[in-house]
């Protein structure tokens, strides 16, 4: 969220505070170990640090990346696959 106030912008932006505190207290915790363990995530994490990001601005890149691999299943019904890249075809579905 950037500072600023009609024309003028003040300092860097800030990772807004807006939600709910403690789920993105635990995200941002999952993210931690999972840029330490996961091979995917570690990979992206590193990924970003390489390309000159900061430790919270890729970290919180990959609680982005893995709120959106947790929420996927729940909304296209379909299975998780850690191995599938981004696909822009039709997903199976579950049967109900």
């Amino acid at each position: 969220m950037p500072r600023e106030s009609g024309r003028r912008i003040r300092g860097r932006p800030q990772i807004g505070h807006e939600g709910n505190g403690r789920l993105r207290t635990a995200l941002y915790m999952v993210t931690r170990s999972a840029t330490r363990d996961t091979p995917a995530s570690k990979a992206f994490y590193e990924r970003l640090r390489a390309a000159g990001k900061s430790v919270k601005v890729a970290r919180c890149a990959a609680a982005r990346k893995l709120l959106h691999q947790a929420w996927a299943p729940g909304s296209k019904q379909c299975r998780f696959d850690p191995d599938q890249q981004q696909q822009h075809k039709a997903l199976p579905r579950l049967a109900a």
